[in-house]
């Protein structure tokens, strides 16, 4: 008994462990957030320092209102409604990409729309789900 109860417990410090070293349980800060968009858009577009500050600046306002609205939407106490977070976000994210596009060209939203902003979205567990072989 006493060495299952020290198996399981080892078991559970090591995927603790396991998740805070992958960033379980931990917000990313808005720069956080934005570095990985700023490689990627720095790499496929090469723009200028100048328009890269503009499209940083961006995204920084759009995750510091999203964390914002978020904290508000927790405020109340219960759980938020998953339907408001989801109409919050699209807003937020309609509004980000109007501000882009005085910064982008047509093409260039084609490309942070279609191919780059995907890219950058976190993938969902894996597994083969649903399927038979």
């Amino acid at each position: 008994m006493k060495k299952q109860f020290l198996l399981l417990a080892t078991a559970l410090l090591v995927g603790t462990t396991t998740m805070y070293a992958q960033g379980g349980f931990q917000r990313q800060t808005p720069e956080e957030r934005l570095k990985p968009i700023h490689e990627k858009i720095d790499s496929a577009f090469k723009l200028t320092a100048e328009k890269l500050a503009k499209v940083d600046s961006v995204f920084l306002e759009s995750f510091k209102q999203q964390e914002a609205k978020m904290a508000e939407l927790r405020s109340g106490g219960e759980r938020p409604d998953r339907e408001a977070m989801m109409a919050m976000r699209q807003q937020l994210a309609d509004e980000r990409d109007n501000k882009l596009k005085e910064v982008l060209t047509e093409e260039q939203m084609k490309i942070w729309k279609n191919e780059l902003e995907p890219s950058l979205r976190p993938q969902r567990g894996g597994g083969n789900r649903g399927g038979g072989n």
